[in-house]
């Protein structure tokens, strides 16, 4: 470790990102390949995200607007939340790092599950404090465990709700009843990144109704899941004004560019596509998992655009073989998932050739 990294960097484990999909063409020898690994919205913004980062480009010359006074503005009338309880960031996982860098210390502890969101882990290694993580209990969150892992050191709890590796939910009452059990001081981030998917489901909870009597509650969410923002990054979180002065405290300056900003915007207002892309994903992801469950494979009932599958001992030839037909997937083993495959729910077409795929990494012999 190079002697200036502060102790402790050496347990960091980056975060990986897939390689980009030209240089996997590349080294493949591939054409053409179809990308199913990051949960991404295949069809796109809304068009009118779309021409509002473009108007807005011709101001890049200028420093963005570092409170983005006109996205909270916006968030605000359609949440019903004060503005000054409302944090922006460069994308959700921005929101993160902020609330651990604001509100926890060197040794203190963050309390997650496992598997779930990796940068929680990374981001708590950082800051030099202890992560907690409980094993989550048939792929869902064990909130019974993770009460009882509450210590005096406890400063935040990350929830992620849909889960992301598996998207599993904790449902209204159970999650209410936890919350309730937290400790005033200490901090309960609700990460609902995939909570446009989810919203419908039965059970699925309104957490904004809870901010009013739970001030050490974070709800956040982003436009790069549903609204198709991704390559843009903004990400948005709703606290108690206090809170959300702490996090701003840490927020870097014009941390969110003048384009994402008015794409978001846009976006916001553009309810109709929205919830287009909402019905179609969410009606393929059922017809997916119907198919994968006519081949023998076990998934996790899914409330957000992906779906975890178990192939067992086969799983990283089965990614392999996927890889080499020009279909990225993603193997979970930096999830300790080694038995695992995450596939993003994409348009029809792009699942017809995943499965078809899928059927000829698991049958190698078969043409």
């Amino acid at each position: 470790m190079f002697p200036f990294s502060h102790p402790g960097l050496e347990n960091v484990q980056v975060y990986k990102p897939g390689k980009p999909v030209e240089e996997l063409e590349r080294e493949l020898g591939i054409r053409h390949a179809l990308k199913l690994a990051s949960n991404e919205n295949p069809y796109g913004p809304s068009p009118k995200a779309l021409a509002a980062a473009k108007s807005a480009l011709k101001n890049a010359h200028r420093y963005p607007d570092g409170s983005c006074f006109y996205l909270k503005r916006a968030l605000a009338e359609r949440f019903g939340v004060a503005e000054d309880g409302i944090v922006v960031g460069n994308g959700s996982d921005e929101l993160i790092v902020m609330a651990i860098r604001a509100f926890v210390g060197s040794g203190e502890e963050v309390l997650t599950a496992t598997p779930t969101f990796l940068i929680y882990r990374i981001a708590t290694l950082v800051q030099g404090a202890k992560i907690v993580e409980v094993p989550q209990k048939d792929f869902k969150y064990d909130l019974k465990a993770m009460t009882a892992a509450i210590t005096p050191q406890t400063k935040a709890i990350f929830i992620a709700n849909p889960d992301n590796p598996t998207g599993s939910f904790a449902r209204r009452a159970e999650l209410e009843a936890f919350v309730k059990k937290v400790p005033s001081n200490c901090l309960i981030f609700m990460d609902e990144a995939y909570y446009e998917y989810a919203a419908a489901e039965k059970d699925y909870p309104n957490t904004i109704a809870w901010l009013s009597q739970r001030p050490n509650l974070i709800v956040s969410r982003t436009f790069s899941k549903a609204y198709g923002l991704c390559g843009l990054r903004v990400g948005y979180a709703f606290a108690h004004p206090e809170v959300a002065a702490g996090m701003n405290r840490v927020r870097e300056p014009f941390n969110v560019n003048g384009p994402a900003q008015a794409a978001a915007c846009a976006a916001l207002n553009d309810k109709a596509f929205v919830k287009k892309i909402v019905r179609q994903t969410v009606s393929e992801r059922r017809r997916l998992e119907a198919q994968l469950r006519q081949r023998g494979i076990r998934t996790v009932p899914s409330a957000a655009n992906f779906i975890l599958m178990h192939l067992g001992a086969a799983a990283p030839a089965v990614y392999e073989g996927l890889l080499r037909k020009g279909v990225i997937v993603r193997h979970m083993k930096s999830w300790g998932l080694e038995e695992h495959i995450r596939v993003t729910v994409g348009r029809p077409q792009d699942n017809r050739v995943f499965l078809k795929a899928l059927d000829a990494s698991l049958s190698p012999k078969k043409k």
